[in-house]
C-alpha cells in the first residue's frame, strides 16, 4: 500500500475516523518502505526453471495438442481426495446464489473505489448485478434467466456481503491502487502448464526489486488450512508474472471481521513449486496415464457429488459427527 496508511499517519491519528475493525486492517496492511523485502532479480529464472524440470517428466505424457490449466481450486483439489477430483472435473458448473454473491461483491468492491456519491450498499449492489448482467459469459446469461426468486436472494445475501466489507475495511484510495477480480497467469514448459487465477483484491506495487503488492482473498465462513495454499499459489503466479513476490498474502474473513496475513519468503514459493509439481504429476498420471484416483475422505465429503454412491466418504462423515 501508498498513501498515508503506510506510516505518514499513526494509527492514533486515524483513532478517531476508523472503527477498530479498520484500523486492525490498517495495522496490519501498513508497512513503511525500510521494512519492504527485497528479492533478487533472477528469483523468477530460479522458480520458473525449479517449476519446469520438476514437471518434465509429468509432461512428456501429455499428447500432443493437450495442456494443463491449473488454477488454486483445481491444485486444491488434487491433494484432496482424487475422487471428488475427478467427479468435479466431469460435472458442468452451473451458477448458483451462493457462488454468483462472490463476483456481484467483487464488482461492487470495484464501484465503491471511484463511487462521486454516498456509498449505499443497496444501490452500489443494484449497479454491479446490472453491469455483469449485461455481460456475453455464463455469469451474464445466468443473471438474465434466473428466477425472481433467486435475484432476490443473490441481493440479500450480496448486500450483506458488502455492508460486511464497508464496516471492517478503511476506504480503498485510488492511489493505493486497489484491484479487484485480478487475473494471474503463468504460461510454463511451452504452454503446455498454465497457471492461472483470478485474485479477489491487490493493493500496491512492487517498486524494482522491493516488494510492495499485498494479495488479499475474501471469505465468509470459517477458515480452511486449504486457504493459506490457495494465496501462497497466487504469490508464486504472481511471482512467475512480473517476476517480484508480492510483499504479504492474507485471507479476511468477513464474518468475523478476522485477517491472517502472511509474509512472502522465498523458502514459502519454493514449497509452492513442490506442491504445484505434486499437483501435476497425480493429474497427470490420473488423466493421461491410466492410473485410479485415490479416495482420500474429509470434511470436504459433505459437498461431495458422488457422496450418495461412496461408503467412505459416508463413514467418515458419521464417524466425525459432520451432519450429511
Amino acid at each position: 500500500m501508498c498513501d498515508n496508511y503506510e506510516g505518514v499517519w499513526s494509527v492514533s491519528d486515524l483513532e478517531n475516523e476508523l472503527n477498530p475493525a479498520q484500523l486492525e486492517v490498517i495495522e496490519h496492511l501498513g508497512a513503511p518502505l525500510k521494512d519492504r523485502p527485497s528479492f533478487t532479480s533472477d528469483l523468477k529464472k530460479h522458480l520458473r526453471s525449479a517449476l519446469e524440470t520438476s514437471v518434465a517428466h509429468c509432461i512428456e505424457e501429455i499428447p500432443n495438442g493437450e495442456s494443463i490449466f491449473l488454477s488454486k481450486h483445481r491444485l486444491s483439489q488434487i491433494h484432496g481426495c482424487e475422487e471428488k477430483f475427478i467427479a468435479e472435473e466431469n460435472d458442468d458448473f452451473e451458477w448458483q446464489v451462493a457462488t454468483a454473491r462472490g463476483t456481484i461483491v467483487h464488482k461492487a468492491i470495484e464501484l465503491s473505489v471511484n463511487w462521486r456519491k454516498e456509498i449505499e450498499p443497496s444501490v452500489i449492489v443494484d449497479e454491479a448485478v446490472a453491469r455483469l448482467e449485461e455481460d456475453s459469459n455464463s455469469l451474464g446469461h445466468w443473471l438474465q434467466g434466473c428466477s425472481e426468486i433467486e435475484r432476490a436472494e443473490l441481493r440479500s445475501i450480496s448486500v450483506d456481503t458488502f455492508t460486511k466489507f464497508l464496516e471492517c475495511w478503511p476506504t480503498l484510495k485510488p492511489s493505493w491502487r486497489p484491484v479487484t477480480e485480478s487475473r494471474v497467469r503463468a504460461d510454463l514448459c511451452n504452454d503446455t502448464l498454465i497457471l492461472s487465477g483470478k485474485v479477489d483484491l491487490t493493493l500496491g506495487v512492487a517498486e524494482g526489486n522491493r516488494a510492495g503488492k499485498v494479495i488479499v482473498d475474501f471469505k465468509t465462513g470459517g477458515f480452511n488450512a486449504t486457504h493459506h495454499e490457495d494465496l501462497r499459489y497466487y504469490a508464486l503466479v504472481e511471482t512467475l508474472r512480473i517476476g517480484m513476490p508480492p510483499r504479504m498474502i492474507a485471507s479476511y474473513y468477513l464474518d468475523q471481521a478476522h485477517f491472517v496475513p502472511e509474509k512472502v519468503t522465498e523458502e514459502l514459493l519454493t514449497a509452492t513449486v513442490r506442491r504445484i509439481a505434486q499437483g501435476v504429476e497425480r493429474i497427470v498420471e490420473i488423466t493421461f496415464m491410466g492410473e485410479s484416483p485415490k479416495l482420500k475422505p474429509g470434511p470436504s465429503c459433505k459437498w461431495c457429488l458422488i457422496l450418495d454412491d461412496c461408503d467412505t466418504g459416508k463413514k467418515y462423515l458419521d464417524e466425525s459427527g459432520y451432519d450429511s
